[in-house]
């Protein structure tokens, strides 16, 4: 019985990270307007001009609540991060970043689940 019990507080322990692991990025893109939860465009290369892009993912697999990062890095350096919600096994998020003209170069989005393991990269330039 004292097996069962040790088998039963394992099981409750590992099964909810087994789920977190498990979740991946369906679609991501770089989008200039994000209208009823779909994005408009899908750009790899955009004006350094001033203005708003966002990153548009779709998240499936999450058993449980989780969350993900969207990590927006300039050059390999970090701008932004923001931690959004995913709440069912297939979930529609967005961030967005501002962007400045002297931003010009390359840029990515990282994803990452919950425990920091990257999920996608989504690269991008301005120009």
């Amino acid at each position: 019985m004292k097996y069962l019990t040790f088998f039963a507080l394992l099981t409750l322990v590992l099964v909810p990270q087994a789920f977190a692991a498990d979740i991946s990025v369906a679609a991501g893109v770089i989008t200039t307007q994000v209208v009823d939860r779909t994005p408009v465009d899908e750009i790899e290369s955009y004006p350094a001009q001033q203005g708003t892009l966002f990153c548009f993912t779709k998240i499936v697999g999450a058993e449980t609540d989780t969350e993900v990062s969207h990590v927006w890095l300039y050059q390999d350096k970090e701008m932004a991060r923001v931690t959004l919600p995913a709440r069912s096994s297939s979930w529609r998020t967005q961030s967005s970043k501002k962007i400045l003209p002297e931003w010009s170069g390359d840029w990515k989005v990282q994803v990452l689940d919950a425990e920091g393991q990257e999920l996608a990269i989504i690269p991008f330039k301005l120009l």
